[in-house]
């Protein structure tokens, strides 16, 4: 009697390791592209064409020529920019300390109360808030005139006339500092709060039971573990000082006052108002060296501050 067997499906063959490496290898390059492109079109060519126009000498309209390191001369040479450079380093030296200082307070006195995250939200408004709204804004606060909220208020309540703002040179940067530190104090204090997080909640309750007060478990158990925390948000906070334009464009018109003209408003100038290309290049090959400088230096001393787990 003949049995009857079920035939078995031949199994299919594998695909060769060769074929998915290169299949894989042109979707990478499909997803990849449009990051790629957009990193040479707008970041490593304007960066390598601004490296070579530092030298040369160009309206944005006529002939290019080779000048050498004269731009360098003589931007460093002209007052305007040491102007520029004295006021972007005393606007660094007024808004890190300070602000960075106020979010970490602020961050450990939200880190032990409830409803932390309506808080959080609350500090990180003015973060998400367009830059030139947020100027506008302190504008009409900060005005001097009749228009202006806080000359106005404290002059009719206390009988005190307060300085013009945002017309004198000797007080405009003090004011762009206030409105720096208040429109990134969010993010800081965002920042510190997922740094204080992290904190083992068993050696701050070690420090309490061995009598550690409040300041004592701040300054001991606190600080050296939150430190990394710090570093980073002074490396961020360096960077964007030395970076600042936008909301001081909108503040103020460093144009037509000295005390708010910042080494990007330096370039911004050369470039765009007198079109001075060669000029404004080598202005932003200085910014990009003083910035790397600053960091080196900040890597350098992180080793006497930070701690980090081993």
């Amino acid at each position: 009697m003949a049995v009857l067997t079920k035939a078995r499906p031949k199994a299919a063959l594998p695909v060769p390791p060769t074929k998915i490496r290169h299949r894989d290898g042109w979707w990478a390059a499909f997803f990849l592209a449009p990051q790629v492109i957009g990193l040479f079109a707008f970041l490593l060519f304007p960066l390598g064409f601004a490296f070579v126009l530092a030298f040369m000498k160009w309206d944005g309209l006529g002939e290019k020529s080779w000048v050498g390191f004269d731009n360098f001369t003589a931007i460093l040479g002209e007052p305007d920019f040491h102007t520029a450079l004295w006021n972007t380093l005393k606007l660094a030296v007024l808004t890190i300390p300070v602000g960075l200082g106020l979010a970490l307070l602020i961050a450990v006195a939200l880190n032990t109360i409830k409803g932390k995250g309506f808080y959080r939200v609350l500090y990180f408004l003015p973060v998400i808030t367009s830059s030139v709204a947020v100027a506008l804004m302190w504008q009409v606060i900060l005005a001097s005139g009749d228009y202006g909220v806080l000359n106005n208020t404290v002059r009719d309540w206390f009988g005190i006339t307060l300085p013009d703002w945002l017309d004198d040179k000797n007080w405009v940067l003090l004011a762009i500092a206030v409105v720096t530190i208040w429109s990134s104090l969010g993010l800081n204090v965002v920042i510190f709060l997922a740094g204080l997080q992290t904190i083992p909640p068993q050696l701050v309750e070690a420090a309490r039971i061995d009598g550690a007060g409040p300041v004592r478990i701040f300054r001991s158990v606190t600080l050296p573990l939150v430190s990394p925390t710090i570093f980073f948000t002074m490396i961020v906070s360096v960077i964007s000082s030395l970076q600042a334009f936008d909301q001081i464009y909108v503040l103020v018109d460093p144009e037509h006052n000295d005390g708010a003209r910042t080494i990007v408003f330096q370039v911004y100038e050369l470039g765009f108002l007198k079109f001075e290309f060669g000029l404004s290049s080598a202005a932003a090959l200085i910014l990009l060296v003083l910035t790397l400088l600053v960091t080196l230096v900040q890597f350098g001393a992180q080793k006497r501050f930070v701690h980090y787990d081993s």
